[in-house]
């Protein structure tokens, strides 16, 4: 039975709503017509001085007992309630920084505090996943001027825990803006340049809009759910870590941000800058460089586009105190042959080994970068920082780093195989003139990267290779039949993939 007037007990119900809690109550629960509550209302759930703001969903059968409110996974876990444990149901407070996003929506500017306020509300879970996307929707397409962008990055920053590096001058950070398959320089570029002595506390975000993100791949190879103290112990013993930045609360809000821009498929250019550079400077970096590809199947499709992109990232770096070098890459086909988490390892691990047949664009881009990282460090250039670079991958030094790394990590894990490989075959004979990077990338998300680490897909072929007709291009990966249907059936609709110019 119900406590007092307006208690209801626990009842479990086992539902995974991902970050949302969620409340279920029957259409004849006393608290529920006392208080007017009705589908899809916010309640406020309260428990022993906790509270959370849950969205309602109402049972008109007998799934949720009499005098008893179901509960969501994550709406158990922040209240810390157990079965039958007695909670307060009442109205949501009402959050008055809606307003502020409403402004938003109607092409009004945000001043700083506004900003940092929204970014608070967010942070403490007030907000609805509906309520976020409405936020990041009004933000995109360019409607977030400088200043804005310059607020919510610092708001973003002070939401959450900052790393310090005690008797540290220079920190230096990498990032890629994202939008090309494969492209897993980071893992490369942070074990060369603390090879060689460069300090570098890595927190990547897992995927967006991608296959795989860095802490995807990452997660393959080693445990990247590091606490702040565990950073601080593995980069006091090695120089550098490879960790999930959701594992700790540095920018929480972006972590809050990312999921509902994973679910809209949906990365602005404001708060992409904002994600990225909160990020840098929570981790406590001084120093970071910025791959921007660039291509017409590439999140940024033109050379315009990326300058402008560019000058965002070092003008905002510049006023949160943090150097940013942005560097235009080739972004018109794929990196590397694997592409998923667990194949995009396989392509770490073949460059740091320096084994033969290991993607020599995927080496070369890494080499690139830190190139531009030891520049940044020592000013002797970016010709003689490559050089150095290329000499640590080929020494070992790098491999070594890596390998120190993951031991403080938790250690090295074996890398697994998918269930299901089906090849994909060329329709056509002739040379491949180009790839599409998105719809690639959408072929290997159905697949089931990067929820599962083995989905993915294994190029067998790339711009520039003659092909023959009934040739596999590549190899799709996944973990089960309706996966590889979905992803199959696709490849198979729509532009081609692969354009192939036929021979004369």
């Amino acid at each position: 039975m119900a406590g007092s007037s307006g208690q209801l007990r626990v009842f479990k119900m086992g539902i995974n709503t991902h970050q949302e809690p969620v409340v279920y109550m029957r259409d004849d629960c006393d608290v529920c017509l006392s208080e007017g509550f009705s589908a899809s209302s916010r309640v406020g759930i309260s428990s022993q001085g906790r509270s959370i703001i849950a969205t309602l969903n109402i049972s008109s059968d007998e799934t949720v007992p009499k005098g008893y409110a179901g509960l969501s996974d994550i709406a158990i876990e922040r209240l810390g309630v157990a079965q039958s444990d007695l909670v307060s149901v009442h109205h949501a407070p009402y959050i008055e920084s809606l307003s502020l996003v409403r402004r938003k929506v109607f092409g009004h500017s945000l001043l700083p505090a506004e900003m940092a306020r929204i970014v608070s509300d967010i942070s403490a879970h007030k907000y609805s996943d509906v309520e976020i996307a409405c936020f990041l929707s009004a933000c995109a397409g360019g409607r977030l001027g400088f200043d804005e962008i310059v607020a919510l990055t610092q708001a973003m920053v002070n939401c959450g825990q900052q790393l310090d590096w005690p008797g540290v001058d220079r920190v230096f950070d990498k990032h890629c803006v994202g939008g090309l398959p494969g492209n897993r320089t980071t893992p490369l570029v942070v074990s060369i340049v603390s090879a060689a002595g460069l300090v570098m506390p890595k927190t990547s975000s897992r995927a967006i809009t991608s296959p795989a993100g860095t802490a995807d791949t990452m997660e393959a190879l080693t445990n990247v759910r590091l606490g702040l103290n565990e950073i601080r112990r593995v980069v006091r013993e090695t120089g550098a870590c490879l960790a999930w930045g959701g594992a700790m609360n540095l920018s929480p809000a972006d972590d809050l941000l990312i999921r509902i821009e994973r679910a809209l498929d949906l990365d602005g250019e404001g708060q992409l800058v904002a994600s990225v550079l909160s990020k840098k400077i929570a981790a406590g970096s001084t120093h970071a460089v910025i791959d921007i590809p660039v291509g017409e199947t590439a999140k940024v499709r033109t050379p315009g586009d990326a300058d402008r992109l560019a000058s965002l990232f070092t003008s905002v770096g510049a006023a949160c105190g943090l150097k940013v070098r942005c560097i235009a890459t080739d972004g018109s086909k794929p990196v590397g042959a694997g592409i998923g988490p667990t194949e995009e390892a396989r392509d770490v691990l073949a460059v740091l080994q320096g084994k033969r047949g290991a993607p020599e664009d995927l080496r070369s881009r890494a080499i690139l970068l830190a190139g531009h990282l030891f520049d940044l460090a020592d000013g002797l250039g970016v010709k003689e920082g490559m050089i150095k670079a290329e000499r640590l991958l080929q020494d070992g030094s790098a491999w070594e780093q890596f390998k120190r790394i993951t031991k403080a990590q938790g250690g090295l894990k074996s890398l697994g195989e998918a269930r299901f490989r089906r090849p994909v075959l060329c329709s056509e004979s002739g040379t491949i003139v180009s790839i599409d990077n998105r719809r690639l990338a959408r072929v290997a998300k159905l697949a089931g990267a990067p929820a599962s680490s083995t989905a993915g897909l294994r190029l067998l072929a790339t711009v520039g290779d003659r092909v023959t007709k009934g040739e596999p291009l590549y190899e799709l990966l996944s973990d089960s039949p309706g996966q590889q249907d979905y992803a199959l059936a696709f490849n198979d609709m729509g532009p081609a993939i692969f354009t192939v110019k036929r021979e004369e």
